[in-house]
């Protein structure tokens, strides 16, 4: 009878260790939350300008001259450290378009942090506070119109817009539709994954992360924002030198939903534009 009952607690201990072990990875009765992580690796070098009306040379010359001026002067600086330091990012508003007025009109996509995006009725971002100096300096009004990424430059080049100002990639195809000021940022295409995932953790460079990607077939997924540098890395892009990959694709209206599905388990992979990739992952992993 002892023996039995010793046999029988023994048991019950057992039982008690394995509900124990699967209650691991679980808070308060909620499952593990999944997250995501950029892999610390440059893909790609690239300068962001912003896209002028071709039938405007003025605005061309005027806007080189002021991007000249902010960098020299510590504006950009200070700007960006409002996103990158411990500044804080300011508001722009947008005036209502009326041709009656002096107004610079301003193609964007506010869904690219930390360059534009919206909080509430206003604008944020790098570009946006970057458009309301230049309007200032220009002795205008601003108007922002958002827009989908791949409908930015070519609004311009309807002449609905005098510029684009959209994290844009310095770009030939792009120049069919707009003339690109100076370069004012330099930029970089970023891998982010499942934080789960350890298949790039051992990754130094480009070569190494491409290595990887260059062995998947079509069963991986990889998405990214429609009409960006990194569609065009994964689909391949002669003109850049972009090989692309054998991996299905998907394309997204911003990063945010790229990132989102890849959570979610529609993806694989997500491939962005490096400062939105951290500040997107960052903002969801915090919401999960």
């Amino acid at each position: 009878m002892k023996s039995f009952k010793k046999t029988a607690a023994l048991v019950l201990a057992l039982l008690m260790v394995c509900a124990s072990l699967a209650a691991c990875g679980k808070k308060d009765g909620k499952k593990e939350k999944k997250t995501a992580k950029v892999i610390d690796v440059k893909l790609t070098e690239e300068e962001y300008a912003f896209g002028i009306d071709k039938d405007q040379p003025e605005l061309l010359q005027k806007t080189n001259e002021f991007i000249k001026q902010i960098m020299s002067d510590g504006t950009f600086d200070t700007i960006c450290n409002k996103y990158f330091g411990d500044g804080e990012p300011s508001a722009v508003k947008s005036a209502a378009l009326d041709t009656s007025k002096d107004q610079l009109v301003v193609a964007t996509n506010a869904a690219f942090e930390p360059f534009e995006y919206v909080k509430g009725d206003s604008y944020y971002g790098i570009d946006m506070e970057i458009a309301k100096a230049l309007a200032d300096y220009l002795g205008m009004e601003l108007v922002i119109s958002d827009m989908d990424f791949d409908a930015v430059c070519l609004s311009v080049g309807q002449h609905k817009c005098d510029i684009a100002m959209a994290g844009l990639t310095i770009k030939p195809e792009r120049e069919e539709y707009v003339t690109f000021t100076d370069s004012y940022y330099k930029a970089s295409q970023k891998l982010i994954v499942p934080s789960s995932n350890t298949e790039f953790d051992n990754c130094t460079d480009a070569a190494s992360v491409e290595a990887i990607l260059k062995s998947k077939d079509s069963k991986t997924k990889i998405g990214y924002q429609n009409g960006t540098t990194g569609q065009f890395y994964v689909e391949g892009d002669e003109g850049w030198g972009f090989e692309g990959f054998k991996t299905s694709t998907t394309g997204y209206r911003n990063g945010s939903l790229a990132v989102q599905d890849l959570l979610n388990g529609n993806v694989d992979y997500v491939i962005i534009d490096e400062a939105p990739a951290d500040f997107i992952t960052k903002s969801i992993n915090e919401k999960q």
